[in-house]
């Protein structure tokens, strides 16, 4: 059994304010809400990969491929198909770690290689960066795109859309986090 471990033994949130969870604003309007509900997700699944080797991080719970590092993967494809794919119209920002070939590759191909755990949070990060600009220079949160699943759909959507997709992920790297090396409380 893995002994347990809390927040304050694995990061000092006060000694490192980048990593703060819970940063976005509290009153303002509503791009303001909803890109500041969605910075404290992405960075509440950055506190749950904290302070993990690169053998540990792509670790799952079997019987699933579910890990942290796979995670990181398919949140990174998430944003790339919703802000670049769908909101920005950019045809050729395919998803990066899966396929209509490959649907799992995102978790499947999370191994402990150094090289992988790069690429999969310098794709997660160039994804975030896009999506943060592009929605804080989008005229008006009713900007839209097509998406073949949902049809017609706005930022406004997508980004709500995006927080239920963290908050969800989140959820399940909890889990593993805790399964991992016992660390709760992230």
């Amino acid at each position: 059994m893995v002994s347990p471990r809390r927040r304050a033994d694995v990061i000092d949130e006060t000694a490192n304010p980048g990593q703060r969870r819970f940063a976005g604003p509290a009153t303002g309007d509503e791009r303001q809400m909803l890109a500041g509900f969605l910075a404290d997700q992405r960075t509440t699944l950055t506190l749950k990969c904290a302070g993990l080797t690169e053998d540990v991080a792509h670790r799952a719970v079997e019987p699933s491929t579910l890990s942290l590092l796979g995670l990181v993967r398919h949140l990174a494809d998430v944003e790339r198909r919703w802000f670049r794919q769908v909101l920005a119209d950019q045809a050729d920002a395919t998803p990066l770690f899966s396929s209509p070939a490959d649907p799992d590759g995102d978790f499947e191909g999370a191994t402990a290689d150094p090289a992988t755990v790069a690429e999969a949070w310098a794709a997660w990060h160039a994804a975030v960066d896009f999506a943060e600009r592009f929605t804080a220079e989008a005229p008006d949160l009713d900007v839209s795109g097509h998406d073949d699943w949902r049809g017609t759909v706005s930022l406004r959507w997508v980004l709500i859309h995006m927080i239920e997709e963290y908050a969800r992920h989140n959820g399940h790297a909890d889990l593993l986090r805790e399964r991992i090396d016992g660390t709760t409380g992230l």
